[in-house]
């Protein structure tokens, strides 16, 4: 699958004139993935285009403009583009209050091995998650997470030919069960696979 590079990034000037058009573009293409698991927690799936706005976004912001200064950055967010035999999610842990969030983290230990896709017919695919840092620790585990959910070839197929495209969270303290995806995000979900 293709990844960012310099050439396909607004230099500082452009993306200052084209920031509102390709904001609202990436919030409509956002809306088709996105996928709620029950009440507190949510998959953000990531693909070129959320990355491209990451990434420019993180330019503008920290005004970069050097050259290894953008490698630096794209070598950071191009590990969160699908690769065409996967999805990539940024799982987020959502409560409101602080003292909610703080509790339920606590028990939540290990939550991020637990969400899995599956495709009609086909086993569970457990998450493979933060393949960059470890993101929790003996007290409690992270509100975000970086996940990969790796597909077979028949997986592959099965989605290409219509199968349902099912997902969940299976921890002891936070259960949900998404079937199935709605078709608008099942679509979207397509376009990282080869």
């Amino acid at each position: 699958m293709e990844k960012l590079s310099r050439d396909k990034l607004f230099s500082l000037e452009q993306y200052s004139q084209e920031r509102d058009e390709f904001r609202k573009k990436v919030i409509a293409h956002k809306k088709n993935r996105r996928v709620p698991l029950g009440p507190n927690a949510t998959l953000y799936f990531e693909d070129i285009l959320t990355m491209q706005y990451q990434v420019q976004e993180m330019l503008r912001i920290e005004k970069i403009f050097e050259a290894k200064d953008i490698e630096e950055e794209l070598a950071a967010y191009n590990p969160l583009i699908p690769d065409g035999t996967n999805f990539k999610a940024t799982f987020m842990i959502e409560y409101p209050e602080v003292d909610d969030r703080k509790l339920a983290l606590e028990k939540m230990i290990g939550i991020e091995d637990k969400v899995w896709v599956q495709v009609d017919g086909f086993e569970h695919v457990w998450a493979i998650a933060d393949e960059d840092l470890e993101r929790e620790n003996a007290e409690k585990t992270s509100a975000v997470h970086f996940l990969r959910f790796e597909l077979n070839p028949a997986m592959i197929r099965g989605l290409k030919e219509g199968a349902k495209l099912n997902m969940g969270i299976d921890h002891d303290a936070y259960r949900h069960l998404l079937e199935p995806v709605p078709e608008n995000i099942r679509s979207s979900l397509l376009k990282d696979l080869d």
